[in-house]
């Protein structure tokens, strides 16, 4: 048991060692940090003990493992956003159970942490913020775990996709029926105006979404 034990420190310390030491998340940081390596699940289980109290958002799927280290604009996006989204179903009166970053997974096969998630009656709603390139090819990632419909943020604009027929489809609009009256063009404009003015871009969205 003990040389076991310490096989599994030494594989552990050397599998750490495939990632950059300046990988490290501080607040300062206004742009996320990203890489992706090559591991099998076990690998990339051992990655995730590693980053288990850290602000990481780790992704693994074929082979792959994404670890980004999400910057203050990052946040900023994920989390406007999210509040728009809440904003709006609670304005209907309308229930949702938010998951956030709870990890994902179907164990060996795909793993991934959203930035923010929800389940809405009984569709799942995950949102990607996407400030980097070359990241793994998440609709596969999603796809692999039946998350039903995602929202991907990249250089100012929402592109939503909904899995249909075991395939996403590129949509103008939520299918999920809770969300389908949402303006998605208002949506943008108030995700946008979050940026610098939260209250601002709530009401924005109120406004043009009358109860």
């Amino acid at each position: 048991m003990t040389l076991i034990l310490e096989q599994s420190i030494v594989q552990k310390k050397a599998l750490q060692q495939t990632i950059p030491s300046h990988l490290v998340f501080s607040d300062d940081d206004r742009l996320s940090q990203h890489i992706v390596i090559s591991g099998q699940w076990e690998h990339f289980e051992m990655i995730q003990q590693g980053f288990e109290y850290s602000k990481a958002r780790l992704s693994y799927y074929d082979g792959r493992i994404e670890i980004i280290m999400p910057g203050r604009f990052h946040e900023l996006f994920k989390r406007m956003i999210g509040l728009l989204i809440e904003a709006y179903l609670l304005d209907r009166q309308i229930n949702f159970f938010p998951t956030s970053a709870m990890t994902q997974k179907v164990e060996k096969i795909a793993s991934v942490e959203a930035d923010e998630s929800y389940e809405i009656g009984e569709l799942k709603l995950s949102i990607e913020v996407r400030v980097t390139n070359g990241s793994l090819d998440k609709l596969m990632v999603y796809k692999a775990l039946g998350v039903n419909e995602v929202w991907f943020w990249e250089d100012g604009v929402l592109a939503i996709y909904h899995l249909n027929n075991d395939e996403y489809e590129k949509c103008d609009s939520s299918q999920i029926p809770q969300l389908s009256g949402l303006d998605i063009a208002v949506f943008n404009q108030c995700v946008l105006m979050g940026e610098t003015d939260r209250v601002k871009a709530v009401t924005t969205l109120r406004l043009a979404h009358p109860v």
